[in-house]
């Protein structure tokens, strides 16, 4: 089947760049996030889908904010699960080839179970460059390819050498978006495995 025909739903798609190198091969892509004016809590069932992506928002999930949870109370808990189980509406309704849910290491598992698979931006850095070199162990959800961090074209296993650099960005109205940008790498790296 032609990739123009297969349909890809990337949620809570707030970059675009795991969903790029679909639309890049002529994939039909429908991104849908809060930011861009779709709530994928009223996503409606959008018929035959190839495969589906979901980054539910980790604010009130991840463990690196573990310390504020009590502060935050039941209801930002809640809220996030209810994305996530939109998401997952998505997935039970749409009945895709694969569906990948992706969050990072946090108090999902909770509800979840164990993840399927782990990564860190580092296992598909870029030859060259330097963009993916650290670490934020991120947690897949799914029924997927799991992409291996080995030499695929020109993404290879690189050194951390940024560390954990997620923990060191300073306050701003655009830190929760710069800690919720797909690896480009790991992007890729998932795309060649996932057609």
């Amino acid at each position: 089947m032609n990739n123009q025909y297969k349909t890809i739903i990337s949620l809570c798609d707030y970059s675009g760049i795991w969903s790029q190198p679909y639309l890049d091969a002529g994939y039909k892509v429908i991104r849908a996030d809060l930011a861009s004016g779709s709530d994928v809590r009223l996503f409606k069932f959008p018929g035959k889908v190839h495969g589906i992506i979901a980054q539910p928002p980790c604010t009130h999930l991840a463990g690196s904010g573990a310390r504020w949870w009590a502060k935050k109370g039941q209801a930002a808990l809640l809220e996030a699960l209810a994305i996530v189980d939109a998401c997952l509406r998505i997935v039970t309704v749409s009945q895709p080839e694969w569906w990948v849910l992706e969050n990072p290491v946090g108090r999902l598992g909770d509800y979840l179970g164990a993840p399927a698979f782990y990564f860190d931006p580092c296992d598909y850095g870029t030859l060259g460059g330097n963009e993916d070199a650290y670490t934020k162990k991120t947690c897949l959800w799914g029924k997927f390819a799991p992409p291996m961090p080995l030499f695929v074209g020109e993404l290879t296993a690189v050194a951390p050498v940024l560390g954990s650099k997620m923990h060191i960005l300073p306050p701003s109205p655009e830190r929760a978006r710069l800690r919720s940008m797909t690896p480009e790498g790991f992007a890729r790296a998932f795309f060649m495995v996932n057609k």
